[in-house]
């Protein structure tokens, strides 16, 4: 399986933090968070991984090279301007010809893969988007679902009249490649604001998957996730070595 890793952003909230680093290689018990997502997605069976850039993107160049040395081939798709988390997939859709999975650069978890593939192929859905249970909903993409897991409304950043849920888009999916064709052709464009409620609107199946209660998942995109960050996964990071 390919893996796309969103990691373009300019980390702003991060600042000045990401001002000479880009936010995914800031560091955890010693390594940048990117290299721990390598690790993660490595150790689930994912050999080939493409990685869009924008800011700084020559720090991730010179670290990671071509992946060989962490067990992956890295392909890069470097962005003069900013295409969103959809318009980098629509860029690389030879790149995905089978169901490929999408993780946000920021993104640190223990998931375990295999359960989250095994439940996006017995549900035969276009989609599979990885959810978490949160404290502020206003700051999150939200999903309600059906009885059977099935998505039936997304809502990107509400205002709190509007907050219906507290399950929220942990920024992972399982995606099939016909879900690029859905994605503008052209421009910048994004999954939770602009392609995932025209799915629905269009009738196709997206799923929700909720994360285990044992299971830890955390962005670091603002300096009170970060540092929850090193206290959540900083320690037993530094025991597996």
């Amino acid at each position: 399986m390919k893996a796309m890793i969103l990691a373009a952003g300019e980390g702003t909230r991060l600042r000045p933090l990401t001002a000479t680093c880009p936010k995914p290689m800031l560091p955890l018990a010693g390594r940048p968070v990117l290299e721990h997502t390598l690790a993660w997605l490595h150790a689930h069976g994912v050999r080939e991984v493409a990685i869009n850039l924008h800011h700084l993107p020559q720090v991730i160049q010179d670290h990671f090279g071509d992946g060989e040395r962490f067990g992956v081939r890295i392909t890069y798709s470097l962005e003069e301007e900013l295409l969103g988390t959809a318009g980098a997939v629509r860029r690389l859709e030879d790149f995905f010809r089978e169901t490929f999975l999408v993780v946000y650069g920021d993104v640190l978890t223990d998931l375990d893969l295999s359960a989250l593939l095994r439940f996006h192929q017995s549900h035969e859905g276009m989609g599979t988007l990885v959810l978490y249970r949160v404290h502020n909903p206003t700051e999150c993409g939200l999903v309600q679902l059906d009885w059977d897991g099935r998505i039936r409304r997304f809502l990107e950043k509400p205002r709190p009249e509007e907050v219906f849920t507290d399950l929220a888009n942990a920024g992972v999916y399982v995606l099939e490649p016909q879900v690029i064709a859905h994605i503008p052709p052209v421009g910048p464009s994004d999954f939770g604001r602009d392609v995932f409620p025209q799915l629905l609107e269009r009738g196709l199946a997206l799923y929700g998957y909720i994360i285990p209660a044992t299971t830890r998942l955390i962005d670091i995109g603002s300096p009170e996730h970060y540092r929850l960050a090193q206290e959540l996964f900083g320690q037993s990071i530094q025991e597996k070595g």
